[in-house]
């Protein structure tokens, strides 16, 4: 760590110059004696990862960053601040600190938060940052968080843990038992000391297998913004009620939140299949992520194309979590019959249809964009099908 990144000079230079080219940046005879080219391009590019992300950080001045993989890693604002809407309390430690994020947002929600990072460098850029947002009911410790955890005999309202999803040779991981640290039942047992454990997950978990490992799962909450998820979290007790709660959080617009109970996605069949009527509808991802392909029929009374195409239909248009669509024409899937609608631009998805966005781009020559909405996907008859719609804004 070098803290004369933080000298005005460098900082200015830094903020001045957010859209360089960092490689001829790096190239260049050196701009400061005391601060590499490299450095300097490091914190410009974490910086510029920043700009959306972590507004506060972006904003505020003389922030040191970290590496772009520790930016990434990183929670967002947006979902920082929801983890800290899930448990308030008196104490709790945030086993793998990082660059703080978390911490920073949980500190609003409880009295006293220790933070833990045994990465010796990210602990020193951390520490630094908090001083400079004024935080006062941080304690930062250089320690494996895990480690700690288990040896403290103190009561804490919670324990939060976000492995890193990168192993020895920095290849992306996705599963627990693949992270650092590994999270599974044992660990969980030996955490007697902790009212709540909270555990951030890929995006990609696989949240049945999770419930199944942990046991001692309350609640899942499925982040996502703008249609796209986040994160996973698993929210842990061990005086769990039996029922399991499963929330999918749309942060862009929560009136389009969708809760139900696990055992209710278990114990759904979903018979009421149908041909294409007036509208089509799409959940968003989060919903999709959840599984709870069945429960959104019974929920909005719609029906389903087919019993593995994750679209919707109805006469009547509802207001829905996801995107929605006016029919114009539904036909059987030949290239002959697509070549006479004579479409050059066109928004492709695919749901449970045999070719991809590309290959059909390819066959068909439609270029990307435009207003006209294609799906690709297979009937109630098992016939492959195109739907053109064209969209509508949905009031949720």
């Amino acid at each position: 760590m070098n803290k004369s990144i933080l000298n005005n000079d460098v900082q200015e230079f830094v903020s001045k110059n957010l859209d360089i080219d960092i490689f001829q940046l790096i190239l260049k005879k050196p701009v400061f004696s005391e601060v590499s080219n490299k450095e300097i391009a490091e914190q410009i590019t974490s910086k510029l990862k920043s700009k959306k992300k972590l507004p506060s950080w972006f904003d505020t001045k003389k922030i040191y960053f970290p590496n772009k993989i520790n930016i990434e890693q990183t929670s967002s604002e947006q979902t920082a601040k929801f983890k800290s809407s899930l448990v308030k309390g008196e104490n709790m430690i945030d086993s793998t600190g990082g660059f703080g994020v978390d911490s920073y947002y949980f500190s609003k929600s409880f009295n006293s938060v220790i933070y833990l990072e045994k990465d010796k460098t990210l602990f020193n850029i951390t520490m630094l940052n908090s001083e400079k947002f004024g935080i006062k009911n941080i304690f930062h410790l250089n320690e494996d968080g895990i480690e700690y955890a288990k040896k403290s005999k103190t009561k804490f309202d919670l324990l939060y843990i976000d492995p890193s999803r990168r192993n020895e040779t920095s290849k992306k991981v996705h599963f627990l038992n693949e992270c650092d640290p590994v999270v599974d039942l044992n660990l969980i047992k030996q955490l007697d000391n902790f009212s709540t454990i909270l555990i951030k997950c890929s995006p990609i978990i696989d949240i049945k297998k999770t419930i199944k490992d942990l046991i001692f799962v309350n609640e899942v909450f499925i982040v996502g913004i703008k249609n796209e998820v986040k994160e996973v979290l698993f929210k842990l007790s061990k005086s769990r009620e039996s029922d399991i709660s499963l929330r999918c959080i749309d942060l862009s617009n929560r009136k389009a939140d969708f809760s139900f109970n696990y055992k209710e996605v278990n114990n759904k069949s979903d018979k009421s299949f149908s041909e294409i009527k007036k509208y089509l509808y799409e959940p968003n991802s989060m919903i999709l992520k959840s599984g709870a392909f069945n429960l959104v029929s019974e929920r909005f009374n719609l029906n389903k194309l087919n019993p593995n195409t994750h679209l919707y239909t109805s006469d009547e248009l509802i207001d829905f979590p996801g995107r929605i669509f006016k029919v114009i024409k539904t036909i059987n899937y030949t290239s002959r019959k697509l070549k006479e609608l004579n479409f050059k631009n066109a928004n492709i998805s695919t749901r449970n249809f045999p070719l991809d966005v590309k290959n059909i781009r390819k066959i068909n020559k439609i270029n990307d964009g435009g207003n006209d909405y294609l799906f690709f996907t297979t009937n109630n008859l098992e016939e492959l099908i195109v739907v053109h719609t064209n969209k509508i804004n949905s009031t949720i």
